[in-house]
């Protein structure tokens, strides 16, 4: 079933995992919000998370599934997700050879500073998650890193 280009029984499925996980109540904790967007095909902004009700500490409110079909058709509506191409474009631009690869420190740098800035913790986190490999001159390739950051974490992530 399909609303507005938005797949219930896939939402349901998804939001049926991640209840089972979290103890079978028919409710999601708000801080597995952006998660579960994630695993839906949507590329959620933290900021975005935050103005739909997503908390950042597990615990601090929960959502029922009818409760959170509206967040769903909203990052429907949201123009501010990104895709991959532009994701892509944003790390070409660190790109000096045009080989596909960026400096580790540079590329901490940018998500330091730029956009929905993380703290250097949030960034360790995001590489161990993703388990990106630098190569000798310090580089990682790019593309495989915002496959991975976009496929979200792997415990979440039904293809692993």
């Amino acid at each position: 079933m399909s609303t507005n280009g938005i797949d219930i029984e896939e939402v349901r499925e998804v939001f049926d995992l991640y209840d089972f996980w979290d103890g079978r109540d028919g409710l999601i904790d708000a801080e597995k919000v952006g998660d579960l967007l994630r695993c839906c095909g949507y590329y959620p902004t933290e900021s975005f998370v935050k103005k739909v009700g997503g908390t950042q500490k597990a615990g601090e409110k929960q959502f029922s599934f009818e409760e959170f079909i509206p967040i769903v058709k909203a990052i429907e509506k949201e123009k501010d997700t990104g895709t991959i191409q532009d994701f892509m474009e944003a790390f070409k631009s660190f790109d000096r050879e045009g080989m596909g690869f960026i400096s580790l420190g540079e590329m901490r740098h940018m998500l330091t500073v730029m956009g929905d800035k993380l703290k250097d913790e949030e960034i360790d986190e995001i590489l161990q998650e993703t388990d990106v490999q630098e190569d000798l001159d310090g580089n990682i390739k790019f593309e495989d890193f915002i496959k991975k950051v976009l496929d979200g974490p792997p415990e979440t992530n039904p293809k692993y």
